[in-house]
C-alpha cells in the first residue's frame, strides 16, 4: 500500500521527471531547442500543478469535488500551456 508521504513525494517529483524529457531532447537533438526560460516558465507551471493538485487531494474531503477540482487545474494548465507554446487564443505570451 503506498502511503500519503509517498503520494506526496510522487506528486512533487513529477515534475522534475517531465522536465528531463526536453532536457534530454535539448542535449541529444536539434529538433529540440529550449532556452533557460523555457525551462523556468514549463517548471513554474508544473509546480504550480503539482502544489495545487497536493493542496486538493490533502484538504478536500469529498471524493468528487476532489476530482472535479484536480480536473480543472489541468484543464487551466493545459490551456495556459498550449497558449504558450501555439497561441490558440492569439494572446500577447503566445510563442508564434
Amino acid at each position: 500500500m503506498i502511503t500519503q508521504k509517498q503520494k506526496t513525494l510522487a506528486i512533487y517529483t513529477l515534475p522534475l521527471v517531465l522536465l528531463c524529457i526536453p532536457l534530454v531532447g535539448n542535449l541529444t537533438s536539434n529538433e529540440v531547442n529550449w532556452s533557460a526560460s523555457d525551462f523556468l516558465i514549463a517548471g513554474v507551471l508544473l509546480s504550480t500543478v503539482a502544489i495545487l493538485i497536493n493542496l486538493a487531494r490533502t484538504k478536500i474531503k469529498k471524493q468528487s469535488h476532489r476530482i472535479l477540482i484536480c480536473i480543472f487545474v489541468l484543464i487551466v494548465f493545459a490551456l495556459i500551456w498550449i497558449e504558450l507554446a501555439v497561441g490558440i487564443f492569439g494572446s500577447p505570451f503566445a510563442g508564434s
